[in-house]
Order: C-alpha cells, then structure tokens, then sequence
C-alpha cells in the first residue's frame, strides 16, 4: 500500500496513484456553534472511510480490473455540516482552476516551480443529501462525476440540475413509493407525516405526500416539520399537535437519529406508549441507537432499509486494522481512543487521568463491540462502480496499452460520466449494480418491525421485501402486546350495512355515516334511494325486496267475531222461514203479509251472507258479489219495511178523509212497490259494473309504517271507503225513510199490522249506523284500518239485521211454536170499523195527556 501524505489541513489525506478519487465522508459531527467539527463518529465515519480504503486495496490488486493503473484517493472530512463540505470540497477543483502566476519571481528572478495540485477525476459521497447537494453544486461546474453511497434526497434525480450527480442507493422517491405501499397494504387511510428540517426529512415527506396524493385513498391528517435547533418543549408540543388527530394514528417518519428519539421520549413521557404507529425511512432502518431504553414505545414500528448485506471481507479487513498497519488513516488514532476509551500519548500533550493509557495491543472486536455499518456495502459498490466505468473507458480509449494513455490524460469528466451511467456489474453484496437516465441506482429494500412481545429474541424482524413491489408477509407481524391483528389508523371507519357516506369537505378520507332510513335503500357507497312502491329495504338496506300480501283470513279475531254472528244469523233466518213456510196458512203467518215478510227475510238473510263474501279472498267474482250483495240485502229489508209502514201511513191518514181505501194497498201492489225500490239499487249496481269493471287491487299505502319491517300490501276489491258508503247511501235513505214513516205512524194500535215493531226496528238500526260512521271514518289512519272496517261494517250490518229479525219475527215465531192457541183467526172488521176504532183511540188519548215531545198516544195507559 502506497504510504500516505499529509495535505492541506489536518483534516484531509490523500494516498498516491495513477488516477485519484475524492471521497466525502462525515468522519466528524458537527460541532457546537463557532467550532466547525464536533466528535468522531465511528461508524457513519471511519466505517465507511475504511470500506473505501478496503476497496481500493481489493481493486488495486485485481489483475483483471484496471491492470497496471493504481487508484488512489483525497479524502476529506464533511464534518457532518454542508457549508464546511462546500469548503472542503474546492480542493478537487482546484487542479482545474487556471492561476495566473505571471508576476510571481523567486528571489533569483525566475519564475517559481509550482507543483500541479492532485486532479481528481471522480468523487465518492457524500453521506448527507445535503451535503451531496452542495457539493453536486460545485463539481458539476468542472465536469467531476460525483457517486453517492447514502444521499437519498429526490431531488438528486433532476437530471438537469445534478447531470454529474450518480448514486448506489435508491431515492427516497423509491422509499416514500415503498412506504406508501406498506401504509396501503396495512389498510391505514389517515396518517400524520414528520420530517427533521432538512433535505432529507422535507424532501422525503414530499415524496410520500405527492405519491400518496397520486395514488389516492390516503389521506394527510398533519405534516410537522422538526426544526433543526429545536427549543425545549418542541417535542411534546409536536405530540401535542400530532393527538389533535388522534385516529391519524400512524406516523410517517423521514428524521435523524436525534430526532427520532426525542419523538419516542415525548410519546413516553405524554403516557402514549402504544398508541402511535411508526412507520420509519432508512434513516431509522434497523438502528438500535433511537430507540435505546424507548423499546416499548418503538414496539410494532415498521422501518425500511435498502437491501443490503454484511461483507465479510469488510469485516476480515477492519478487526484486523491497528495502530502500526493503519498509518494512513490519520484519524484512526482519535477512533482508536474512543472505540476502546483509552489515551494515547502524545508529545506535548499531558494525559488525562480519568481514562487508561493505550497499549496499541488492543483489537477491534475483541476488546470493543463491533458490527459493521450499513452503508459499508454501499461504499465499496460506489468505488467499484468509479473502477468499472474507468476500466470501460480504458478499454474503448487505451486499446492495448499498459497504465493510462495519452486520451485518458487528463480524464475527460463528461466521458466518464457516460460509462458510469453504462455499468452494469454484480456488487458486493450480488446484487446488480446499476444507474437508470437520472443516475438513481434501482430500490431495492428489506422491511423490517421492531418486535418486542412474545418473541425469545427482541429486535428488529425482517417481514418484507420491496422491489419495483411490495412483498408483506402480515404473518409475521405483530403490534403492541403481541397482538396479530393490525391496529387502524383511519379518519371514519367504515359504515355499516344501510349507510350511506356523507364525505367531509376536503377530506376525502373522512365521513360521517347516515342510515337510510324509512323505505330507502343504498343505491352506492354515497347515495340512498326510495323503494318502489311495491316493495321495502332488505334488513341491511343493500336493496329492495317484495311486500309481502296480506289478506282477511278467516282464523283472524277480526274475521271470527261477524262470521259467529252471521253463522247465528243465518241459522235465525233460516229457522224463521222454515217456519213460516211450515206454518204459512195459520193466521199469525198471514196477518204478518206473508209476501213482504218472505221478501224482508231475504233481505235479512242477505244481509247475513254479506259477511262472508267481505272476508272471503277478493278476487273479480267476489268483488262483483261484493258489489251486488252489499246494498241489496239493506235495500230488499228497507223497502219492505218502508212499504209496510207507507202502507199503514196511507190506510190512517186516508181514513181521516174518507172510508174509501187508498190505492195500492194489495199484496200485490206492495210487492210490485217493493221491487221497484230494489230495482232502483240494482240500476245503480249494473251501472258502476258498466263504467268500472269489478277488480281486485293490492294496497300498498294503508300498511305502510315507519318501520318497513311491518309493511304489508293488503289484497284488496277496488272499492273506496266513499264507493263503499256510496254503495250502502240508498238502503241509507230507504232507511231513514222508514224511520220517518215509522215516527208518523206511531199512532196506530199496537195491534195493527207491525207499525210499533217497525218503529222500534227503525230507531235502533238507526243508532246502529250512526255509531257505525265514526267508528268506520275514525280509523281511516290505523295500521289496522282494513280489518277495523271490514269488522265494524259486517258487525253493523249483522246487527241490524238481527234487530230488524227479533223485533219483527221472532215473537211471531214464539208464538206459533209455543203458544198455537194464539194462532187463531180473530173477527174480521171492515175497513171503516177499523179507521173509526182508531179515531176513537186517538181522541181518548189526546184528552188524558199530551207529553213534552208533542207524542199522541193512542192508550194513555200504555208509554212507549
């Protein structure tokens, strides 16, 4: 190995070589204010200053890659701080800049001998983005190509601004793609992002911003910015901002090792141990020094790495390293003491007594913790990237000759860089090693979560790859507590069957649930829509489903009472004419008008067989029963009854005036007077059959709650409320009729021919049908309206029947059955015997009393 020299300022060396390579490494921290270097930093330092050195020595001795041409190299110390690298780095210009040295003499008068500064004619690093910017600044003006083996930056790919800038490490464009994928992957929608001050942190969070934005359904709750000096209780105030979101509960994380910890001693301190999700870049990666004695906090962090790997031949070479081998290093005496924290002796320099002497015995490894940087790899692939392109170009320019030819003296910067962006060779680690047209080397990463619970071995577990896409294996992952499932980090959590998003004005991942509620269902993700008419929401309210139909049935409390009292009234009637039939020649049978009586009791019985046919299934031939039978029973009973008492009204009032009879007082003019009164309903009936053709209907408004659960249709005939008491109207007016004849005639002996026993009928089945219409039109709005009306009607209907059958007929049927001895034919008495007895009568009564309501009795013993 060529011994090195020492060259401008202590803080720089160079060793000796055919062709020279700059290097760029954060051998120190940035130091406090006014002191440009802090302390050593020994691995992101003289880790990778060594891998450098390592990897000229491996191609210096390859015979096959630049033979006979040795590498060598200027390295320098960025001091972890960008402006001092800009400094550093003009000493790899400064063969390129022309001097006029034309007025400089020696003392002799001649001109003086100035030795030619080192040309370099590649630069390896450097570490931080912005450092590399800075410095990509300066090169590009003198045509240097620079490698990076740990900027990340995206916006180092602008080929336009850093066209001389190449790296062996993917972007952060490529991490913030990856990270993406994992939050993706994970079903988050709703993360906060944090980024240190920087290029990195900014330009990173900018990165994962932008290509979340691009792909959609991940939503921003905050992007924090750490500043670079932060001031005391910067952090929990970040906490602070960062639980303003709280659902937002993972936390994209592009920061530097400082930071990072002090985000997890905040999230400690503020007793939010497991709450935040982490989700970290490279710069975390599988790093243990941010989450040391912060490891219950850093629990189900997921973080993200480039693909890399150990070189062992790395390894062999630095343990090996000590005091007397490694001159050329002349910061390996400072690493030396503080990697075994112990004192060389120095000429002028009083030892400190608080720490050991060293021995130069000591070895690396052995006497100190050793593990190898990860960006070691990275290095060295950047040095032989320099060689593969120079090798290239040797071959193409140099055909044939031994060390560097004439064309390749100087170096031709641009030249280079096209090699460079031509290779294409298996690295270190064997893995290919490549530039796209921005100089940006492919990503490639390990994925890794820090797992603490349930597992034998704490630590950071690899659970994926990413190249070009996401592999995740969701087995092997684990949150706080060791729990498999993965933890939500979403704004609104999904809605539930039968809710309808409301989105949030500008937050296209949050939104409020709403139920369709009442007959609507979800016609999208965002929408509700009715039902039609004919049908209601399926219990989740994913679509619409048929109501169902719904009848009267028989086995119904609301159909069992009318047919109990049909059934009787029925086998009543029944009962009656049977015996009248029987009995139809004795003289009870015949002063009761055998032929009204036979037309009134099928009315009657008409009346009866109405109930059945109104809770039978409708169908065309029952509704046109319905229609035809609904009336006519009412109207064949009334204009019978209506006849009878028009007939006594006429034969009273005419004998006041005369002792001739009135006209159409025969049987068989009552009958013919009967009909033409039933004929005028059937008129009516035939008509509406003519305009609207019986039908049956299904009623899907009458049953229709709030709740859509109890919605039926109800099967129905096409008649309204109003057809309905349409169609009953005229039995109505035959009805009152009656009653006005029947209040007329409440003279006549009660004797004589039915007149009270119509009355009373009359007077009753009033007070029946007055109650009926309250009942009937008060429960037009019920759930229950069709079973109210049908019962209320057929009830009604029954009733009066049943009063107009025992008030009329069933003490005459009393009477022929148990008292026949009654049922004797009495002295006949003319027709004027019979007005006279009744003038008589109603004198009488006149002269007794006269009652409060004007009524002339014709017995003043007997009160009605």
């Amino acid at each position: 190995t060529p011994r090195p020299r020492m060259a401008w300022r202590s803080l720089c060396f160079w060793i000796e070589g055919d062709i020279t390579l700059g290097g760029l490494f954060p051998v120190h921290s940035r130091g406090p204010a006014g002191v440009p270097c802090g302390e050593i930093k020994k691995e992101k330092g003289i880790h990778r200053m060594e891998a450098m050195m390592y990897a000229l020595d491996q191609i210096n001795s390859d015979p096959d890659l630049l033979p006979n041409i040795t590498l060598g190299a200027r390295i320098l110390d960025t001091c972890s701080r960008d402006t001092y690298a800009l400094e550093q780095s003009l000493t790899f210009v400064q063969a390129l800049i022309q001097k006029d040295n034309s007025d400089v003499r020696c003392s002799n008068g001649e001109p003086p001998i100035i030795p030619k500064p080192e040309r370099v004619v590649g630069v390896i690093g450097a570490s931080a983005s912005s450092v590399s910017i800075m410095v990509a600044n300066v090169l590009r003006l003198f045509a240097i190509p620079q490698i990076s083996y740990a900027s990340t930056a995206p916006e180092l790919s602008d080929n336009n601004r850093y066209d001389f800038f190449s790296r062996v490490v993917p972007p952060d464009s490529f991490q913030a793609q990856a990270m993406v994928d994992i939050v993706k992957a994970m079903g988050w929608n709703y993360v906060s992002t944090l980024a240190s001050e920087g290029n990195y942190g900014e330009s990173g969070v900018d990165a994962f911003v932008q290509i979340s934005r691009e792909a959609g359904g991940l939503c921003i709750a905050q992007s924090i910015k750490i500043p670079r000096e932060p001031r005391p209780g910067e952090f929990e105030k970040i906490i602070k901002r960062l639980m303003e979101t709280s659902n937002a509960r993972g936390v994209i994380i592009f920061a530097n090792e400082d930071d990072i910890k002090r985000v997890l001693e905040a999230a400690k301190k503020a007793n939010l141990t497991g709450h935040f999700l982490f989700v970290g870049s490279d710069s975390w990666g599988a790093k243990n020094s941010p989450i040391l004695n912060l490891e219950d906090v850093a629990e189900g962090a997921v973080t993200i790495l480039p693909k890399r790997a150990s070189i062992d031949g790395f390894d062999q070479y630095f343990t090996t390293r000590s005091l007397e081998n490694n001159r050329r290093n002349i910061w390996f005496a400072e690493f030396w003491e503080d990697d075994f924290k112990c004192k060389l002796t120095r000429p002028g320099i009083r030892g400190n007594s608080g720490l050991r002497k060293c021995t130069g015995e000591e070895r690396i490894s052995r006497d100190s913790a050793y593990e190898q940087e990860g960006k070691v790899q990275f290095v060295i692939d950047a040095v032989y990237a320099m060689a593969h392109a120079l090798h290239s170009m040797h071959n193409d320019l140099c055909l044939g000759s031994m060390g560097v030819c004439d064309k390749m003296d100087p170096v031709d910067g641009r030249m280079l860089l096209s090699y460079i962006r031509a290779i294409n060779f298996n690295g270190s680690a064997g893995t290919g090693v490549m530039f796209n047209e921005n100089g940006d080397a492919p990503g490639r990463y390990d994925i890794f979560q820090y797992q603490l619970s349930n597992t034998t071995n704490p630590g950071y577990k690899v659970i994926g790859q990413w190249t070009n896409h996401l592999r995740l294996n969701a087995e092997d992952m684990q949150w706080s507590g060791g729990d498999k499932l993965v933890p939500d980090s979403v704004c609104s959590f999904p809605c539930e069957s039968g809710e309808r998003k409301r989105m949030v004005k500008g937050v296209p991942c949050c939104w409020h649930c709403e139920l369709c509620d009442g007959y609507q269902y979800l016609l999208d993700e965002f929408n509700c829509d009715m039902c039609p008419f004919d049908m209601r929401p399926t219990p989740n309210r994913t679509g619409c489903r048929p109501t169902p139909i719904i009848k009267l049935e028989w086995s119904s409390p609301w159909a069992i009472i009318p047919v109990f009292l049909a059934v009787m009234g029925i086998l009543a009637t029944s009962g009656v004419i049977i015996t009248f039939i029987r009995f139809n020649d004795t003289p009870i049978v015949r002063a009761s008008g055998r032929e009204l009586s036979y037309v009134l009791l099928t009315g009657i019985f008409l009346i009866y067989l109405i109930t059945f046919l109104m809770i039978a299934e409708p169908s065309t031939v029952v509704c046109a029963f319905r229609r035809l039978f609904l009336g006519l029973g009412m109207c064949i009973s009334y204009s019978a009854m209506l006849t009878k008492t028009n007939r006594i009204y006429r034969i009273f009032e005419q004998g006041k005036k005369s002792v001739t009879p009135p006209k159409f007082i025969s049987p068989t003019s009552q009958l013919i007077i009967t009909f033409i009164f039933i004929s005028v309903q059937l008129l009516g009936v035939f008509i509406w059959f003519g305009v609207i053709p019986p039908h049956t209907t299904v009623d899907f408004d009458e049953l229709r709650p709030p709740n859509p659960e109890y919605a039926r249709g109800i099967l129905k005939c096409d008649m309204s409320d109003l057809s309905l008491i349409g169609c009953l109207s005229y039995s109505m007016v035959l009805m009152v009729t009656c009653t006005v004849y029947a209040i007329k005639s409440r003279g006549v002996p009660e004797t004589f021919n039915e007149a009270k026993p119509i009355g009373f009928t009359m007077y009753t089945t009033c007070i029946i049908w007055l109650a009926f219409v309250p009942i009937f039109f008060g429960t037009s709005q019920s759930t229950e309206k069709m079973f109210i009306q049908t019962t209320t009607l057929t009830v009604s209907m029954s009733l009066s029947a049943t009063v107009s059958l025992g008030m009329l007929y069933i003490p005459k049927v009393y009477v022929i059955i148990f008292h026949p001895e009654q049922n004797v034919q009495k002295r006949k008495r003319s027709f004027k015997a019979v007005v006279q007895a009744a003038t008589v009568s109603t004198h009488l009564s006149q002269k007794s009393s006269d009652k409060q309501n004007g009524e002339t009795k014709v017995e003043p013993d007997r009160s009605q």
